[in-house]
């Protein structure tokens, strides 16, 4: 599996187990913030599988998260996104291609 393909699936897995736990506490019950805390375990293996270099994972993983985030608020919180999420957004996408494709000696 490509380290992007992980990095979405990571991504996937923490922002819905997010989602479970806030739904759970916003009186979804238990069984809804356990199924988030396994997701959430999940995210933390997923996410650790790649071979690259931490610094390198985490602003990557970074702004796929924000793409994930922002897609779930509107798809499944009904959120409408405001001018500054998506330009300080389009930085932080801007930040991880960077990060993706800048190569180093």
């Amino acid at each position: 599996m490509g380290k992007c393909v992980l990095l979405v699936v990571a991504a996937v897995l923490e922002v819905g187990g997010d989602a479970l736990v806030r739904s759970g506490l916003k009186g979804g019950g238990w069984l809804l913030m356990a199924l988030g805390a396994v997701m959430l375990v999940s995210y933390g293996f997923m996410v650790n599988l790649t071979s690259l270099d931490f610094s390198r994972l985490m602003g990557q993983y970074i702004a796929i998260f924000f793409v994930v985030a922002q897609l779930t608020a509107v798809l499944f919180f009904r959120e409408k996104l405001q001018l500054p999420v998506l330009v300080g957004g389009a930085m932080v996408v801007g930040g991880g291609l960077t990060m993706a494709c800048w190569r180093t000696g």
